[in-house]
C-alpha cells in the first residue's frame, strides 16, 4: 500500500505562513485522491483540503478557504499545503491521507474526498502550532 510521510510542521506566529508536504511512496498508481486533515486536542479530526491525483480537482474546508492552497507535484509524488494568514485555531496535528483509485464510492467526489471515513491510508502527522 502507499506510504505517506508528512513534513514541514512547526511553530509559527499568528498571521504567518507555513508549508506542509506529503511524500507518497509505494504503489502510488492506486491512489486517486490525497487530502489533509487536522486534529486539535480534545476535538475530532477535521477536513482541511484535498486534491485529485490526475485531474487536480481541489476542495477546501470552510475555515481555510482563501488562506490555504493545496497543490501536487506528480513527478515527485508529493502533495503540498501552503498555509497563509495562520490563526490560533489552525493549531493541531496535520495528517496526510490517501484514497484508493480502485475503491467503489456510492457518493459524489466532493463527499468522499472531504470525509475521513473514505480514506484508506494515513501518515503519522506533523504538528503545527500557531502562537499569538
Amino acid at each position: 500500500q502507499v506510504q505517506l510521510v508528512e513534513s514541514g510542521g512547526g511553530l509559527v506566529q499568528a498571521g504567518g505562513s507555513l508549508r506542509l508536504s506529503c511524500a507518497a511512496s509505494g504503489p502510488t498508481f492506486s491512489t486517486s485522491t490525497m487530502g489533509w486533515f487536522r486534529q486539535a486536542p480534545g476535538k475530532e479530526r477535521e477536513f482541511v483540503s484535498a486534491i485529485t491525483w490526475s485531474g487536480g480537482n481541489t476542495y477546501y474546508g470552510d475555515s481555510v478557504k482563501g488562506r490555504f492552497t493545496i497543490s501536487r507535484d506528480n513527478a515527485k509524488y508529493t502533495v503540498s499545503l501552503q498555509m497563509n494568514s495562520l490563526k490560533l485555531e489552525d493549531t493541531g496535528v496535520y495528517y496526510c491521507a490517501a484514497q484508493d483509485s480502485n475503491a467503489q464510492y456510492g457518493v459524489p467526489l466532493m463527499i468522499h474526498a472531504t470525509r475521513s471515513q473514505f480514506y484508506f491510508n494515513w501518515g503519522q502527522g506533523t504538528q503545527v502550532t500557531v502562537s499569538s
